[in-house]
This record gives C-alpha cells, structure tokens and sequence, in this order.
C-alpha cells in the first residue's frame, strides 16, 4: 500500500528552486488549488502523480489537512483508486472497484509494516454494509469470512496456505456456526466433512478420490 499523498512535498516543489523550467512548469499545471469562496479555506489541490503533465488524483482538503483523494491510476477517465486519511494525514485506507465501474465497492486496510492486513468487500458498493473480511499474512490471503445471504450473520468461512484455499465451511441451517466443510489439496477438493457435534468435530466425512 502506498503512502499518504504528501501535500507537503507538493508545496515544496512548486517553490523549488532546483527544479527545472519544465519541471516547474508541469507542477504548475496540474497542481490547481480550489478554495472556499466563503472562508478562503482550501478544498481540493489537484496532482499528477505519474508525472506525465496529466491531472490523475484530486484530493479534498481541510485546509492544510488531506482528507481523502480520487485517483485515475491508467487515465481511462475513470477513478479506480481512494485513499482516506487520519488527522495526522497518514493513510488510514485504500478502496477500490472490484467491477471497474468507478464506484468503490472493497477497502484495504494497511498493518504496522505498512502491508495489506486485510480487506472488507462489499457486494452492494455500500462500505457500511460489509459482507466479506479477508484477513492476509506474509504469504498473501490467510482468510475470509463471509455473509453470503445478506442476513447480517457469517455463514462462509475459508482458509488458505500459499494463496490456495485449504477448507471452506458452510453454515446451513442459519445458526451460526459450520455445518458442512470442504478440504482442498494443491486446489483439488479431497475431503467434504458434515454433521457436526456441539464442540464443532464432524461426525461424516466422505474422502474425494483423486479430487474428484
């Protein structure tokens, strides 16, 4: 995950008298202030983040204060990227669209080391009504969590080593908690487990030959 858009850095470049009469040039054209009319105050500052001479990523502003920024990552016109920040301006997350539409619909949450540490989908575009958590690790997804009728309740569950899906469980009777689950090796589906007793430990298990 990226760093916070720095405005700093951005103010500091249309100043600099290192840059060259190109270089200046492009800042000034496509880094545009917008201020309220009322208050002075700044609201959005635009920015060409590839530096090609293109406006990609408009940012509004609280003043000095980034709050959120809009991006056109490949320039098709369409924004495929979000960025949120906190009140110190660090990067507080990062949406996307999963159905390229312009609209984001799943949101990356970044760890201590600055890596993916999980991301919250949502099947409606809606990012107050969250339907699927994946959890990630060093080695990429670990796990996912899934509300699959759009009843409120979890009732998917997958894990996952070297990014394939080791188990999936299914809750099937909307109380909860697994009632039938799938174990998968290198991909292929090898066990499918069912009847589960009051301490989760399934009673029927049917072995995949071969995978299938």
């Amino acid at each position: 995950m990226r760093t916070a858009f720095c405005l700093a850095v951005v103010c500091t470049a249309l100043v600099a008298s290192a840059c060259s009469d190109p270089e200046r040039e492009r800042i000034k054209q496509t880094t545009k202030p917008t201020y309220d009319k009322t208050t002075g105050k700044l609201t959005e500052l635009t920015y060409d983040r590839n530096k090609n001479g293109r406006i990609d990523t408009w940012t509004d502003m609280d003043g000095t204060k980034p709050l959120r920024s809009r991006i056109d990552l490949d320039e098709d016109g369409t924004i495929d990227r979000w960025e949120y920040y906190g009140g110190k301006g660090e990067l507080l997350k990062v949406g996307f669209s999963r159905k390229k539409d312009g609209k984001a619909d799943a949101w990356a949450y970044s760890g201590a080391d600055g890596k993916v540490e999980r991301v919250e989908m949502s099947s409606t575009g809606d990012e107050h009504k969250i339907d699927r958590w994946e959890r990630y690790d060093a080695s990429g997804l670990a796990s996912a969590e899934e509300d699959t009728n759009a009843d409120g309740r979890i009732d998917k569950w997958e894990t996952y080593a070297a990014g394939a899906m080791k188990t999936a469980a299914f809750d099937e009777d909307g109380d909860g908690t697994p009632d039938r689950r799938l174990t998968y090796d290198n991909g292929q589906l090898t066990l499918i487990e069912t009847e589960p007793d009051n301490a989760g430990a399934y009673a029927h298990k049917v072995t995949v030959a071969n995978g299938t």
